[in-house]
């Protein structure tokens, strides 16, 4: 069964199949009387509420599992839980503050023989899940993505990463705005180079520090926090370091007229996005909120083998 580790796991075709499941009204009960396990590491609100509403339209039995409950790699080690949950549940969706963790979960089950996927609701490298929300997004406000540009501004983090390369298959033009020791490195951005001419829509990514630059013309201006999770002790730096790198009214100016702004939430206003942009009439966020839900639906579709 295939695993869900980071966008880069979709070709063309699983990729149109995802969003194509996505959208599926009346949506199939492809769930009806089983079972998936939502393991959280780390707590969430839009990720736990629309992966349980996705798996209750498939016809499926959410059971949410708060990491202390299990005690993972502590009270039992992150390959037998898996194992556990295996054994009862169609589906396993995992939550870590590690990737690594998730990686070893993976490795578990296939060498025991489970054929169950797993899938990352969210790990320090990659956020898959709400880049088929953005994408569904984009799509829905914008139309065809091909050739437009999609600029993101802030942390080069795992949303960013998982971003760009949803962006990528897409056909879209990638600029990322991050500070001198918050970008990716230039191996990185190589690699995501050669998935984007794999992947044959004519995509490619550039990266700079000049925020300004970055958003003349783009049809899509994207933030995250500057401070995550786990990162507390870093915010006085982390302000310091990402001064001037706010999506404000003069930022959106620049960008296409018919520009939308996105942010994957929970914001800092004032921080990495003005208040008056979050509130806008450019700012689709709660449009990206309420696709948290149908891209559950169409990532679990997929994740079970459905067809396209």
């Amino acid at each position: 069964m295939p695993n869900l580790f980071d966008v880069d796991d979709f070709d063309v075709a699983a990729w149109e199949t995802v969003l194509a499941h996505a959208l599926e009204t009346p949506v199939p009960p492809r769930l009806a009387g089983q079972g998936v396990a939502l393991l959280f590491q780390k707590p969430s609100a839009r990720t736990r509420n629309s992966t349980e509403m996705a798996v209750v339209d498939l016809g499926g039995h959410p059971v949410y599992i708060q990491g202390a409950e299990v005690g993972l790699d502590t009270r039992e080690t992150a390959e037998d839980v898996a194992r556990t949950l295996a054994c009862y549940h169609r589906v396993l969706c995992a939550r870590v503050f590690e990737h690594a963790v998730f990686v070893r979960m993976a490795s578990a089950l296939e060498r025991s023989g489970f054929e169950v996927p797993l899938v990352n609701l969210l790990s320090d490298d990659a956020h898959p899940c709400q880049a088929v929300a953005d994408v569904l997004t984009m799509r829905e406000v914008l139309g065809p993505l091909r050739g437009r540009t999609l600029t993101y501004v802030g942390d080069a983090n795992n949303v960013a990463r998982s971003l760009a390369k949803a962006a990528l298959l897409e056909g879209m033009e990638v600029r990322i705005a991050a500070p001198p020791g918050y970008a990716f490195s230039v191996e990185e951005l190589s690699a995501w180079q050669g998935f984007a001419d794999a992947a044959g829509r004519g995509g490619g990514v550039q990266q700079s520090d000049d925020p300004r630059q970055a958003a003349k013309g783009a049809a899509a201006l994207y933030t995250d926090v500057w401070t995550s999770m786990g990162q507390e002790e870093e915010a006085a730096a982390r302000l310091a370091a990402f001064a001037g790198f706010t999506i404000d009214a003069a930022l959106v100016d620049r960008a296409a007229d018919d520009a939308v702004v996105l942010h994957c939430l929970p914001a800092h206003r004032g921080e990495e996005i003005a208040e008056v942009v979050l509130e806008g009439p450019r700012s689709v966020v709660w449009r990206q909120v309420a696709h948290r839900r149908t891209a559950m639906r169409g990532i679990l579709a997929w994740a079970m083998g459905a067809p396209a």
